[in-house]
Protein backbone atom coordinates (compact mmCIF):
# COMPACT_ATOMS: atom_id res chain seq x y z
CA UNK A 1 0.00 0.00 0.00
CA UNK A 2 1.68 3.08 -0.90
CA UNK A 3 0.66 6.08 1.44
CA UNK A 4 1.59 9.49 0.43
CA UNK A 5 3.06 9.73 4.17
CA UNK A 6 5.63 6.72 3.23
CA UNK A 7 8.52 9.39 2.02
CA UNK A 8 8.46 11.03 4.88
CA UNK A 9 8.23 7.85 7.25
CA UNK A 10 10.86 6.64 5.79
CA UNK A 11 13.35 9.95 6.00
CA UNK A 12 12.43 9.80 10.16
CA UNK A 13 13.53 6.68 9.97
CA UNK A 14 16.79 7.68 8.18
CA UNK A 15 17.26 10.71 10.88
CA UNK A 16 16.66 8.01 13.28
CA UNK A 17 19.20 6.07 12.53
CA UNK A 18 21.73 8.37 11.37
CA UNK A 19 21.19 10.15 15.51
CA UNK A 20 22.14 6.57 16.74
CA UNK A 21 25.23 6.19 15.11
CA UNK A 22 26.15 9.82 15.39
CA UNK A 23 25.35 8.61 19.30
CA UNK A 24 27.72 6.16 19.18
CA UNK A 25 30.58 7.97 17.50
CA UNK A 26 30.51 11.29 19.62
CA UNK A 27 32.88 9.26 22.53
CA UNK A 28 35.81 8.78 19.67
CA UNK A 29 35.27 12.50 17.90
CA UNK A 30 35.56 14.27 21.21
CA UNK A 31 39.08 11.76 21.72
CA UNK A 32 40.11 12.97 18.44
CA UNK A 33 39.06 16.62 18.78
CA UNK A 34 40.81 17.00 22.39
CA UNK A 35 44.15 15.26 21.09
CA UNK A 36 43.84 17.32 18.09
CA UNK A 37 43.44 20.68 20.05
CA UNK A 38 45.67 19.84 23.46
CA UNK A 39 42.81 20.44 25.55
CA UNK A 40 40.79 18.60 28.09
CA UNK A 41 43.75 16.68 29.24
CA UNK A 42 42.21 13.00 29.95
CA UNK A 43 44.07 11.27 32.32
CA UNK A 44 45.25 7.53 32.35
CA UNK A 45 43.65 5.64 34.69
CA UNK A 46 44.42 2.28 33.78
CA UNK A 47 47.62 1.63 36.18
CA UNK A 48 49.30 -0.95 36.28
CA UNK A 49 50.86 -0.39 40.11
CA UNK A 50 54.35 -2.31 39.96
CA UNK A 51 55.99 0.62 38.75
CA UNK A 52 59.80 1.28 40.98
CA UNK A 53 59.93 4.78 42.11
CA UNK A 54 62.57 7.20 40.58
CA UNK A 55 63.89 8.88 43.61
CA UNK A 56 66.11 10.54 41.03
CA UNK A 57 63.97 12.99 39.54
CA UNK A 58 60.73 15.16 41.50
CA UNK A 59 57.58 16.80 39.47
CA UNK A 60 55.83 19.50 40.50
CA UNK A 61 52.27 18.61 40.78
CA UNK A 62 49.77 21.72 41.27
CA UNK A 63 46.44 21.46 42.28
CA UNK A 64 43.46 23.82 41.49
CA UNK A 65 39.40 23.90 42.08
CA UNK A 66 37.20 25.91 40.72
CA UNK A 67 33.22 25.91 40.43
CA UNK A 68 30.76 26.51 38.08
CA UNK A 69 28.80 29.21 37.68
CA UNK A 70 25.84 27.46 39.73
CA UNK A 71 27.65 26.22 42.22
CA UNK A 72 27.68 27.38 45.93
CA UNK A 73 29.62 24.77 47.97
CA UNK A 74 33.05 25.99 49.14
CA UNK A 75 36.00 23.64 47.55
CA UNK A 76 39.46 23.71 47.44
CA UNK A 77 42.58 21.19 47.85
CA UNK A 78 44.20 21.36 51.50
CA UNK A 79 47.40 22.56 49.88
CA UNK A 80 48.73 23.85 46.47
CA UNK A 81 50.88 21.30 45.31
CA UNK A 82 53.12 18.55 46.23
CA UNK A 83 56.46 17.81 44.83
CA UNK A 84 56.40 14.38 43.75
CA UNK A 85 58.85 11.12 42.28
CA UNK A 86 57.60 9.25 39.65
CA UNK A 87 55.78 6.02 40.49
CA UNK A 88 55.08 7.00 43.83
CA UNK A 89 51.77 6.97 45.62
CA UNK A 90 50.39 10.44 46.09
CA UNK A 91 47.35 11.06 48.42
CA UNK A 92 45.67 14.99 48.29
CA UNK A 93 42.59 15.77 50.46
CA UNK A 94 39.97 18.33 48.89
CA UNK A 95 37.60 20.12 51.21
CA UNK A 96 33.66 20.33 49.96
CA UNK A 97 30.94 22.12 52.15
CA UNK A 98 27.22 22.94 51.44
CA UNK A 99 27.05 25.92 52.91
CA UNK A 100 23.34 25.84 51.98
CA UNK A 101 20.06 24.73 53.98
CA UNK A 102 18.98 22.15 51.59
CA UNK A 103 21.31 18.80 50.24
CA UNK A 104 23.09 19.13 47.31
CA UNK A 105 24.38 16.53 44.89
CA UNK A 106 27.90 17.47 43.07
CA UNK A 107 30.40 15.76 40.53
CA UNK A 108 33.59 17.28 40.20
CA UNK A 109 35.28 16.78 36.66
CA UNK A 110 39.17 16.87 36.43
CA UNK A 111 41.67 17.96 33.76
CA UNK A 112 45.51 17.42 33.82
CA UNK A 113 47.90 20.03 32.23
CA UNK A 114 49.77 20.12 30.06
CA UNK A 115 47.70 18.22 27.80
CA UNK A 116 50.28 15.60 26.40
CA UNK A 117 51.60 14.94 29.98
CA UNK A 118 48.06 13.52 31.08
CA UNK A 119 48.62 9.87 29.71
CA UNK A 120 51.25 9.65 32.12
CA UNK A 121 49.14 10.96 35.39
CA UNK A 122 47.51 8.03 36.66
CA UNK A 123 44.44 8.23 39.76
CA UNK A 124 43.84 5.14 41.49
CA UNK A 125 41.13 6.88 43.84
CA UNK A 126 39.36 9.82 43.47
CA UNK A 127 36.43 11.69 44.36
CA UNK A 128 35.54 12.37 41.02
CA UNK A 129 34.33 8.76 39.93
CA UNK A 130 31.27 9.33 42.18
CA UNK A 131 29.09 11.93 42.52
CA UNK A 132 29.42 13.63 46.25
CA UNK A 133 25.81 14.12 48.81
CA UNK A 134 26.40 16.31 50.77
CA UNK A 135 23.53 17.68 53.62
CA UNK A 136 22.88 21.08 54.71
CA UNK A 137 26.14 22.64 56.56
CA UNK A 138 27.97 19.49 56.04
CA UNK A 139 31.74 19.47 55.05
CA UNK A 140 34.10 16.15 53.81
CA UNK A 141 37.70 15.77 53.48
CA UNK A 142 37.60 13.72 49.81
CA UNK A 143 40.76 12.31 48.55
CA UNK A 144 42.38 11.80 45.17
CA UNK A 145 45.81 9.15 45.53
CA UNK A 146 47.41 9.40 42.32
CA UNK A 147 51.01 8.09 40.22
CA UNK A 148 52.62 9.76 37.98
CA UNK A 149 54.62 7.72 35.68
CA UNK A 150 58.26 7.25 35.25
CA UNK A 151 58.00 7.05 31.67
CA UNK A 152 56.48 11.10 32.09
CA UNK A 153 58.72 12.94 29.34
CA UNK A 154 61.65 14.55 31.34
CA UNK A 155 61.14 18.21 30.03
CA UNK A 156 57.73 17.82 31.79
CA UNK A 157 58.43 19.09 35.68
CA UNK A 158 55.17 20.42 36.44
CA UNK A 159 51.59 19.07 36.24
CA UNK A 160 48.48 20.99 37.14
CA UNK A 161 45.38 18.77 38.38
CA UNK A 162 42.26 20.64 38.20
CA UNK A 163 38.98 20.33 39.71
CA UNK A 164 35.58 22.19 38.48
CA UNK A 165 32.91 21.29 40.72
CA UNK A 166 29.03 20.95 38.97
CA UNK A 167 25.74 21.30 40.96
CA UNK A 168 23.80 18.31 39.50
CA UNK A 169 21.29 18.29 42.45
CA UNK A 170 18.33 19.15 39.70
CA UNK A 171 19.50 16.63 37.92
CA UNK A 172 19.91 13.61 40.58
CA UNK A 173 17.86 14.77 43.59
CA UNK A 174 19.31 13.69 47.14
CA UNK A 175 17.62 10.37 48.68
CA UNK A 176 16.09 10.95 51.54
CA UNK A 177 17.66 9.37 54.33
CA UNK A 178 15.50 6.22 55.34
CA UNK A 179 14.71 4.74 59.05
CA UNK A 180 16.51 1.17 59.10
CA UNK A 181 14.66 0.16 61.88
CA UNK A 182 11.82 -2.07 60.16
CA UNK A 183 9.75 0.31 58.51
Amino acid sequence: MNSPNRPVVIRLLILVVAMFVFGFALVPLYDVMCKALGINGKTGDQYRQTQIIDQSRQVRVQFLSTNSADMVWGFYPKAEELNVHPGAVNEMLFVAQNPTDKPMTAQAVPSISPSTAAVYFHKTECFCFTQQMLQPGERIEMPVRFIVDRDLPIDVKHLTLAYTLFDITARMPPVAHIAKNGG
